[in-house]
C-alpha cells in the first residue's frame, strides 16, 4: 500500500531553517503544527532526519535525564476473536479456526500465579473487538457462563488478576464509558491505540475498510470519555498503513489536544507495522530503522518532554539505540514468560538485553508499574480507591515497581533490569 507523498515545495526547510524550528520546539515545550508539517515532509532528509533527533533526545533530556522505563507482564489475549478484520492483523481468528482461543477464568489465574511467581506486576489484557456481535456461537458461550458482553467477562477476569497479585491493565477495543467504568476498579491503566485520526483508512482497498471499530471518531470518543473518567490512559500511533505524513502529524497533536484537555494520557506508543504472510498487505513496505527514529522523534517534539513516548523493543529490534537517540524513553510492556500475542513472529528481547542495550546507548533502565511514577505519585484522582491503595504496595517510594522488597524471587536468567 502506497503512502501520499505532500509535494508543496513551501514545505521544503534548509537544515539551518529546521535547527532553528527544532531548537524553538525544545524551549518552548512542543513543536506546532506548520512547521511539523514542513519537518515531517522531509524526514527522509539525513540531515534533518538528525536535526530532529538531536532535538527529541534534547527534549527528552530535560525532562527525563537518562532514565528509560519497562513494565515487566504477561500477556493476557482474554480472546482472539474479534468482529474487525483489519488488512495487517493475524491475531483475529473466525470462530472455526483451530486457533481461535478464549481463556477461561481458571487459565487466567494460571497466568497470573505465573506472572507473580517471575516477579511480573502488569496483566496486560488484550483482546478482539465485540466479537460476540458477529458470532452467535460466541454469543451462546458468554451466555452460558452468566454473561452478556464480553467487556462483562473481562470485568470478571481483571478482578482475579488484580487478586491473585497483579495491576491488570486492559487493551480491549473501543468500551462504552459505561463498560470503562466497571473496569476502572480492577484496573491501573487502560488504553486504545489511537492509530491514526484519518477517515481515509476506512475507504474500499484501505487498511480498516473492514473494521467498524477503527473509526476515527468512535476511537477519539473513548479517549475523551477515559478523560471524563479520570483512568490513567495509553496510546499510540501505528505506521506505515497506508496514512500520508500530514496524517501522522494530525494524529500527533490529537494526542496532544487530549492530554491537554485532560491530563490522562499517560504515553504515546510509536508503533511502526510489519507486514504478516496470510494478510491482505503482506506485500506492504514496513519502514526502516532510520524512518521509525523519525517518527519517533517527532512524536517527542510535538507531544513534549513530559509525555512517555514507548518504543516497543520487539518492532525495532535492531534499532533500540538509535530509537534512544530520537527521544524515547519506554520500553513499554516485556514478559519473561509470555510471548507478544499480537506479534508473535517479533520475541522480546530479555530484561538482561535490554538493561545492556540501554546501558550501552548512555540510559539508565528501571523497571515501573502499568502506570508511571509521576502518575502514581502525582495524580491519584486516576485511580479508583482500592487501586490507589494497591498501588502502595507494589511501587517504592519513587513511584516505580517494587519487586525485590515485594519478597518476588527474579527468575533465573531474568533479574530486576
Amino acid at each position: 500500500m502506497k503512502r501520499v507523498a505532500l509535494p508543496d515545495p513551501d514545505l521544503v526547510l534548509t537544515p539551518a531553517e529546521a535547527e532553528r524550528l527544532v531548537r524553538e520546539a525544545v524551549d518552548s515545550g512542543g513543536l506546532e503544527r506548520a512547521p511539523a508539517l514542513r519537518l515531517a515532509a522531509q524526514l527522509s532528509e539525513p540531515r534533518l532526519r538528525e536535526i530532529a533527533c538531536e532535538g527529541a533526545r534534547e527534549s527528552k533530556r530535560r525532562q527525563k535525564g537518562d532514565l528509560v522505563t519497562v513494565s515487566r507482564n504477561v500477556f493476557i489475549p482474554l480472546t482472539n476473536l474479534c468482529r474487525d478484520r483489519c488488512g495487517y492483523c493475524t491475531f483475529a481468528k473466525q470462530p472455526d479456526s483451530p486457533e481461535a482461543k478464549t481463556y477461561g477464568l481458571d487459565e487466567v489465574a494460571e497466568v497470573v500465579r505465573g506472572g507473580v511467581a517471575t516477579g511480573c506486576t502488569e496483566a496486560l489484557f488484550c483482546l478482539g473487538d465485540k466479537p460476540e456481535v458477529a458470532y452467535r456461537s460466541y454469543r451462546d458461550w458468554l451466555h452460558a457462563r452468566g454473561f452478556g458482553t464480553t467487556a462483562e467477562y473481562l470485568v470478571e477476569a481483571c478482578r482475579i488478576a488484580f487478586q491473585g497479585g497483579m495491576l491488570p491493565h486492559t487493551n480491549a477495543g473501543v468500551l462504552s464509558q459505561a463498560e470503562m467504568a466497571r473496569l476502572r476498579p480492577w484496573n491501573a491503566s487502560m488504553g486504545l491505540m489511537l492509530e491514526n485520526t484519518s477517515p481515509r483508512l476506512r475507504e474500499r482497498g484501505m487498511a480498516h475498510f473492514w473494521a467498524p471499530d477503527k473509526d476515527p471518531a468512535l476511537r477519539l470518543r473513548m479517549h475523551e470519555e477515559a478523560g471524563e473518567l479520570g483512568i490513567a490512559f495509553t496510546t499510540g500511533i501505528l505506521l506505515g498503513i497506508g496514512e500520508n505524513d500530514m496524517e501522522r502529524v494530525d494524529t500527533l497533536f490529537a494526542i496532544r489536544a487530549l492530554d491537554e484537555k485532560y491530563g490522562h494520557i499517560q504515553e504515546a506508543i510509536i508503533q511502526p507495522f510489519h507486514p504478516k504472510p496470510g494478510t491482505r498487505m503482506r506485500a506492504a513496505p514496513s519502514l526502516s530503522d532510520e524512518e521509525v527514529a523519525g517518527w519517533v522523534a517527532m512524536a517527542r517534539l510535538v507531544l513534549g518532554p513530559r509525555m512517555n513516548v514507548q518504543a516497543p523493543p520487539n518492532l525495532a529490534s535492531s534499532a533500540l539505540e538509535r530509537v534512544l537517540s530520537a527521544g524515547a524513553n519506554d520500553w513499554g510492556g516485556v514478559s519473561p514468560i509470555t510471548v507478544d500475542f499480537i506479534n508473535p513472529e517479533a520475541p522480546w528481547p530479555t530484561l538482561v538485553e535490554l538493561r545492556q542495550r540501554t546501558e550501552a546507548a548512555g540510559g539508565r533502565l528501571r523497571e515501573r508499574l502499568p502506570v508511571y511514577p509521576e502518575h502514581v505519585l502525582g495524580r491519584p484522582d486516576l485511580f479508583d480507591p482500592t487501586m490507589r491503595d494497591a498501588l502502595v504496595r507494589f511501587a517504592d517510594a519513587q513511584g516505580f515497581a517494587r519487586l525485590r522488597d515485594r519478597g518476588i524471587p527474579p527468575r533465573a536468567g531474568q533479574e530486576a533490569a
